[in-house]
């Protein structure tokens, strides 16, 4: 089984400091709903694992949250894709939790529930949290320069600055671009 894991905010649709609160605050980056497209007509299976710290803030509730994934795996299945399951940590900064990202935990609950071993498997994020969880796992992480992904690179100074193995690419579909060798 191929499987790749994304994170979503900065990644699939655009973010939010003030965070993504509504399904219609959710809008797609260009080219993401394709790419995962491309991926699923590959063969691949599609994970999402996000911090979804807005629940704990009060922000907006379990319901509203899974709308908006109702909205996002809709807008993915329009454009050929499918989003083959969504893990996401609901606990705030501070709540010590072992699922949060850059902890593990998110992605341990991936591994068993698709009974895979994540050695080697892509995990595209925009930030360094989302490539430390997948470099502690042995995931292979890429940074999209979406989002957060700019002043990630920056922050770290370079490549050279990110866990160890990160490649870096403009976008998710770049990312695809690359593992699905059309570039």
């Amino acid at each position: 089984m191929k499987l790749i894991i994304l994170d979503r905010d900065g990644v699939i649709n655009h973010d939010s400091d003030r965070f993504i609160k509504s399904p219609e605050e959710w809008q797609p980056i260009a080219g993401s709903l394709q790419a995962i497209g491309r991926l699923s007509q590959a063969g691949w299976r599609v994970v999402v694992a996000s911090n979804q710290s807005g629940i704990a803030r009060g922000l907006f509730t379990m319901e509203t949250l899974g709308s908006i994934h109702a909205r996002m795996r809709d807008a993915c299945a329009e454009a050929g894709g499918r989003i083959d399951a969504i893990f996401f940590c609901p606990h705030g900064p501070h709540d010590d939790c072992a699922c949060r990202k850059p902890r593990p935990g998110m992605l341990h609950d991936i591994a068993q529930r698709f009974d895979v071993p994540l050695a080697g498997v892509p995990l595209v994020g925009d930030s360094l949290r989302d490539l430390q969880a997948g470099a502690a796992c042995g995931c292979a992480p890429w940074l999209v320069l979406t989002g957060k992904g700019r002043a990630t690179l920056e922050a770290a100074g370079g490549p050279g600055g990110l866990p160890s193995g990160a490649q870096v690419c403009d976008d998710l579909s770049a990312v695809v671009d690359r593992l699905l060798g059309d570039a």
